[in-house]
């Protein structure tokens, strides 16, 4: 039997549990639902092999999150927020952030506000339970690419070099642990076929297709912005933008033309103030950044045999 992935769920609401595990039934996953942190620290002391935390916004969560970074404890996290798109990310103006690109102290300042435990967890609204097991599967990819705990500028002041190499090894041997599990079992091979067509864009209604293309935009709004800043949560960023497209089979040209709309408001903010274009020609960069990461996202989801059947 292949191995299962150890999923952690540890939410307060009750109904939230009960979907997550709902949509998470089957031999794919062992599930255990945790009641309080006592009992979540208790449960980590005596199982090494978890593969994925779910767990909640609330007003203990960044006292949680602290506690697991101060213990060295670093896993793949899906994070629900009680309303779509409650991670305290804030919209800015197109040349407020452009004008601000070289304020390096306010970056490390957005950076460390852009998540609760590190930079490769994955954020659902809690509308969107339906969707854990995709969000897990982005939470596992996001988190084998991490490439630091935490960033410097978040770590204590009293904390040593001895600390973080700590942290830094640890979190290399769960990515080796984890990593080596998905090669028996997971891998990128199958997603491919778990994607559900009901959730593709096509075959949305109008109001849900305009509310996914909404956020689909603002997304990728984030991204532009922060995509030649020092700002690391860019590249989970990308990851989240392409992984919703790849799930709801947007075309590239959806892509391409949320792209162009995008440039055409920041050429419009631009010439009211009487500043050059010039630089929106750059962010062709990001757009086939975007298209690049998808691409290899198909890639990679399609089994061996059914790409050498092609050859």
């Amino acid at each position: 039997m292949l191995p299962q992935l150890s999923v952690c769920i540890f939410v307060k609401s009750e109904e939230l549990a009960g979907s997550a595990i709902e949509h998470l039934s089957g031999d794919r996953y062992v599930l255990t639902q945790i009641k309080s942190a006592i009992e979540l620290f208790g449960f980590l002391k005596h199982n090494y092999h978890l593969d994925c935390l779910v767990l909640e916004v609330d007003g203990d969560l960044r006292s949680l999150t602290g506690k697991l970074k101060d213990r060295s404890i670093f896993l793949p996290a899906v994070i629900f927020s009680p309303q779509p798109g409650e991670d305290a990310r804030q919209e800015e103006s197109p040349s407020d952030h452009l004008e601000a690109l070289g304020s390096t102290q306010e970056k490390s300042q957005q950076q460390s506000c852009s998540f609760f435990y590190h930079a490769a967890e994955v954020h659902l609204s809690i509308d969107r339970a339906r969707e854990i097991g995709a969000g897990i599967d982005r939470a596992i990819a996001q988190f084998l690419k991490l490439s630091t705990p935490v960033p410097l500028n978040d770590q204590s002041a009293s904390a040593g070099a001895t600390a973080e190499l700590t942290a830094q090894s640890l979190l290399q041997r769960q990515q080796r642990r984890l990593a080596e599990k998905l090669r028996e079992r997971l891998g990128y091979l199958g997603v491919y076929y778990k994607r559900n067509s009901q959730n593709f864009l096509r075959n949305l209604s109008q109001a849900e297709k305009q509310k996914f293309l909404e956020q689909l935009k603002l997304i990728y709004r984030l991204i532009v912005l922060n995509y030649f800043s020092q700002d690391a949560a860019v590249n989970n960023q990308i990851d989240e933008f392409v992984n919703l497209a790849f799930f709801a089979d947007v075309p590239v040209t959806q892509i391409v033309e949320i792209h162009m709309e995008l440039m055409d408001e920041f050429a419009k903010q631009l010439k009211l103030e009487g500043r050059s274009e010039e630089i929106l020609l750059d962010y062709r960069l990001t757009l086939i950044d975007a298209i690049a990461h998808l691409c290899e996202m198909y890639r990679r989801s399609i089994p061996k045999e059914a790409s050498e059947g092609r050859k």
